[in-house]
C-alpha cells in the first residue's frame, strides 16, 4: 500500500504541468502510481531528466532514461493565441487543467503567460488553429535557484489545479442538483394531475 507521504514527497517533485503524457489525468495520480509500485519514475517528458534524477534519489532508485513512449522531453513552454483568429467557440476553456485562459462565448480569449503550464491539451478543441506554443527562455539561474523556483511554479500549478477540479466538481453537482430537483418537481406536477382525474 501507498505511503500518504511517498505520494506527497513524490507529486512535490513533479511540475505539476497536468498535462497526462504520463497516462494519468494529473500529476497527483501519477505519483500514487509510483508509489504504488504501478508506474515507473521515467515517464513524465515536463520533468525530464531532472525530475527522474530527482524521483530517483528520493526513492532509492537508479535514474532511467525517458521512456519514449510518453515523447520526447518537453522544455518550458507557454500556450498563445492568435486572438485575431479565435472565433470564441470556449472549447479551450475547460481544457485547461490550470483555468490559464480567460474569456467567453463569442468573445475574444487570451492565455495568462504567467499562469500557463504549458501542457497542450488547448491545442485538439481548438477548431481553427489559433492556439501555438511557444518556448520560454532559459533563466540564467544558478541550478539551487532554479529548483526553487521550479518548486515555487509547481506548489502554484498544483493549486490551481486543485481549484479549477474543485470548481468542475461543484458545478456538476450543482447541475445533478438541479436535474434530482426538475425530475422531483415534474413527478409531483404528475401525481397532482393524476389526483385531480380520480
Amino acid at each position: 500500500m501507498a505511503s500518504a507521504v511517498n505520494v506527497e514527497a513524490i507529486d512535490r517533485l513533479l511540475p505539476q504541468t497536468q498535462c497526462t503524457r504520463c497516462g494519468h489525468p494529473g500529476c497527483r495520480p501519477y505519483a500514487e502510481a509510483i508509489a504504488r509500485g504501478e508506474e515507473d519514475i521515467n515517464r513524465c517528458p515536463p520533468g525530464g531528466e531532472r525530475t527522474i534524477a530527482a524521483l530517483a534519489r528520493l526513492l532509492g532508485r537508479a535514474p532511467r532514461p525517458l521512456d519514449p513512449q510518453v515523447g520526447p522531453p518537453t522544455p518550458r513552454q507557454v500556450a498563445v493565441i492568435d486572438e485575431s483568429r479565435c472565433i470564441g467557440c470556449a472549447r479551450c476553456l475547460p481544457a485547461c487543467p490550470v483555468d490559464a485562459i480567460v474569456g467567453a462565448k463569442r468573445f475574444m480569449h487570451t492565455v495568462i503567460a504567467g499562469q500557463c503550464t504549458g501542457c497542450e491539451l488547448c491545442l485538439p478543441p481548438c477548431p481553427v488553429d489559433c492556439i501555438e506554443l511557444r518556448p520560454l527562455p532559459a533563466e540564467p539561474l544558478g541550478e539551487a535557484e532554479s529548483d526553487a523556483l521550479a518548486e515555487r511554479r509547481a506548489a502554484q500549478a498544483r493549486q490551481r489545479f486543485e481549484r479549477h477540479n474543485y470548481r468542475l466538481s461543484a458545478a456538476a453537482h450543482a447541475e445533478r442538483e438541479a436535474f434530482e430537483a426538475a425530475r422531483r418537481h415534474a413527478r409531483e406536477v404528475g401525481n397532482a394531475a393524476r389526483g385531480t382525474e380520480r
